[in-house]
């Protein structure tokens, strides 16, 4: 849980600065800071084993996915990653995740991109190999 509050922190950081730079009024930067509070309380609700054996399961399925694109098997690693990203969509503790995230959704935050966690298993646009 650190670990994921720490990278949330991180990633905001950067956003709190430039938007102090930017002379954001006190309200802004209350809602913001509102915000991110209801996101961490949020992810302090996701189950932190699941969380463990999906890091471990992610790792395994990296290391087979690499094994697979540098023996040239790309069809089988293709395969392998869309049923891994379909099975990973379904998981309990990413959909809290995702529900956690959709939190800060209103937030106008310069240079964030919206991405869903469907964007990062969704291998159907492109070839695994190549990523």
């Amino acid at each position: 849980m650190m670990k994921v509050i720490l990278t949330v922190l991180c990633l905001i950081f950067p956003f709190t600065v430039n938007a102090q730079n930017q002379s954001m009024n006190g309200i802004d930067m209350q809602k913001m800071m509102q915000l991110m509070q209801e996101m961490q309380q949020c992810m302090e609700k996701v189950d932190q084993a699941e969380l463990g054996v999906l890091e471990k399961q992610s790792e395994k399925f990296s290391t087979e996915i690499e094994t697979l694109c540098q023996s040239g098997q790309r069809k089988k690693a293709q395969k392998k990653a869309v049923a891994f990203g379909k099975k990973m969509m379904k998981n309990p503790a990413l959909k809290q995740m995702e529900k956690c995230g959709e939190i800060t959704k209103g937030l106008a935050i310069p240079g964030m991109e919206e991405q869903s966690f469907e964007d990062d298993f969704d291998f159907s646009e492109s070839h695994v190999c190549d990523e």
